[in-house]
């Protein structure tokens, strides 16, 4: 008897122990930010309509055709006339870029954003522990991540991580990856830079499917300091609550959907299918199916499988029940892709005008910045004083893989209001009128009569 009251006394400080330590283990794996930047180009690289026409006009290879579909896509793009362009692209340089075009760009966007982190957060870049940069289409030897610790003389010890190829979901990709470090490492500083290259990459031919990019990315990136130091969640912004990454890159039609290619003349640009929308439906689905049960209350969740049974054992009666995910999130922060993106999400997610108010103006304002565009929206969210302490907020990124990187923040203290690149604009948002001046200045391009002239 005695020995088996040992070996329940010891089963029993086994099991303690192990909650114990998975409590405590639980405890120092939170994810916080400190802060984020964005970065807004000067006044000079604004792509408004005359020049994105004088743009497409020094396009010899186009015609009629093209410039038909050119107008029809930038009047339904949601974009305004002040997003950024890259400086080789407004200074007519587009169809021969160079390695230092390309360095200068991410050298802007880089640093500015970096400095502007460093002295609002008060912290070193001494200090920092971690870096990642996810830069998709332009990954040069030494990386960008060494050229960021050349810059700021960055401790040797650092854990540097360059992802390239990871399209527009990148910056979720990498807050996942930090917060996958912060399980084994304690007590550490992390930057994410997001970015994209547009400088090198601007299509110069005549494929419909390849002149899209050039209608929806602009220049634009994000900095993010990110730390699991316990004593500092009082000073955070925001706390990760939980992320979730989905890749359907098996599937043959997503992985092509989306895709860097040369046209039949040679010229690079990116591909964009028509399959495109059915990929981006079945990453998001298959995302949402591990995410939802993480975020949602356990009532609504029953409500949701009570209902899916009556719907499936009712005949003859069309019956409508969704996920109320409000229930569960309090704001949505989604990817500025596109007003057909834009659309779409708010459609299968059911949002009002309201919730989609930030993400609109986001892409209307500074376009779609790949990577870095969450982070305009959140901004905007600040801008508008929406945010308050405990409330959570929905991250939705989609980008080429085809990949679905989602997460879940929520706000560690009232009183955010940081302007930062809506200081001198946030006023006069929400835009009430969202029509691209093309359509009125440009809509003779569809007259019939030319299909009988030559335009020169």
């Amino acid at each position: 008897m005695e020995f088996l009251m040992k070996i329940c006394l010891l089963f029993l400080c086994s099991f303690i122990s192990y909650f114990v330590n998975m409590f405590f283990q639980k405890r120092n794996q939170h994810c916080y930010m400190l802060g984020y930047e964005c970065f807004k180009a000067a006044d000079d690289r604004k792509l408004d309509t005359d020049a994105c026409v004088r743009v497409v006009m020094r396009n010899k290879k186009l015609g009629l055709d093209q410039y038909r579909f050119l107008l029809k896509t930038i009047v339904s793009s949601g974009l305004g006339e002040e997003t950024y362009g890259p400086r080789n692209v407004i200074d007519g340089r587009e169809e021969f870029p160079s390695e230092n075009d390309a360095h200068a760009e991410m050298d802007e966007i880089m640093f500015s954003t970096l400095d502007s982190l460093f002295e609002k957060t008060g912290v070193s870049p001494s200090e920092i522990d971690i870096l990642v940069v996810d830069v998709s289409l332009f990954s040069p030897a030494p990386s960008l991540t060494s050229r960021i610790i050349n810059r700021y003389k960055m401790r040797h010890n650092i854990k540097s991580f360059s992802l390239s190829g990871m399209g527009c979901s990148a910056s979720m990709l990498a807050i996942d990856l930090v917060q996958q470090l912060f399980k084994t490492y304690k007590n550490q500083f992390a930057i994410v830079v997001s970015t994209e290259s547009i400088a090198r990459h601007w299509y110069c031919g005549k494929e419909k499917s390849m002149m899209l990019s050039n209608c929806l990315f602009r220049n634009g990136g994000s900095s993010i300091l990110l730390t699991n130091k316990r004593d500092l969640r009082d000073r955070c912004l925001l706390k990760l609550k939980c992320a979730v990454r989905t890749n359907i890159g098996y599937d043959d039609e997503a992985y092509g959907c989306c895709i860097q290619v040369e046209d039949p003349q040679g010229y690079q640009g990116f591909l964009l299918t028509k399959n495109l929308t059915k990929a981006a439906a079945k990453a998001f689905t298959g995302n949402l199916k591990l995410l939802l049960p993480k975020i949602l209350p356990v009532w609504e969740l029953l409500r949701y499988a009570i209902s899916t049974l009556g719907k499936k054992s009712t005949k003859g009666q069309n019956l409508s029940f969704n996920l109320n995910l409000k229930s569960g999130v309090d704001h949505f922060c989604l990817h500025p892709g596109g007003r057909a993106v834009i659309d779409g999400l708010g459609k299968s997610l059911g949002l009002s005008e309201y919730d989609l108010e930030p993400t609109r103006m986001a892409l209307y304002r500074f376009g779609n910045t790949s990577a870095g565009g969450l982070w305009y929206v959140l901004s905007y969210m600040e801008a508008k004083k929406r945010l308050k302490k405990g409330d959570k907020i929905f991250m939705v990124s989609l980008g080429a893989g085809f990949m679905c990187n989602n997460c879940v923040w929520e706000v560690m203290k009232d009183g955010l209001d940081d302007t930062r690149v809506w200081e001198d604009c946030i006023d006069e948002y929400p835009r009430k009128n969202l029509v691209n001046p093309f359509t009125e200045k440009y809509s003779w391009i569809n007259d019939e009569c030319l299909n009988f002239v030559r335009l020169d």
